[in-house]
């Protein structure tokens, strides 16, 4: 699977972005989605994503810092998968990436490690 990622930049606190990441493959059978973030000295962590379990629909999951704030979905047609981040802080700033693996358990989902398929990062500042 090969991932790009876009649409970082320089944001005021509250504001919003939309990060996207296209992807090369369509989701099918259990399958996993996401976006992680690593601020400078800090470890990769995780912030969304959407998982397939080889139903009909993906279930979307939020680390409790973007609950209410952030929103992952995707565009078959563009096959791009998207984060819209609304009131943004200064803690948000950090560098994103999508990342997509298949076959993962849901316990697997919040760990980077987990992963093979990572787009290039997109930094994302947000100013004070």
């Amino acid at each position: 699977v090969q991932l790009q990622a876009s649409g970082g930049g320089l944001v005021q606190a509250g504001g919003s972005l939309r990060l996207s990441c296209t992807a090369s493959r369509a989701p099918s059978g259990r399958y996993t989605e996401s976006w992680f973030r690593q601020a400078p000295g800090k470890e990769r962590e995780f912030v969304s994503a959407t998982h397939w379990s080889g139903g009909s629909g993906g279930r979307t999951i939020y680390a409790d810092s973007a609950k209410g704030r952030f929103t992952i979905s995707r565009d078959n047609a563009k096959n791009t998968f998207y984060l819209q981040m609304n009131s943004l802080s200064p803690e948000d700033t950090a560098v994103y990436y999508c990342a997509a693996q298949a076959g993962l358990i849901q316990s697997s989902i919040r760990n980077p490690t987990a992963y093979g398929h990572w787009g290039q990062g997109t930094l994302v500042t947000v100013s004070s």
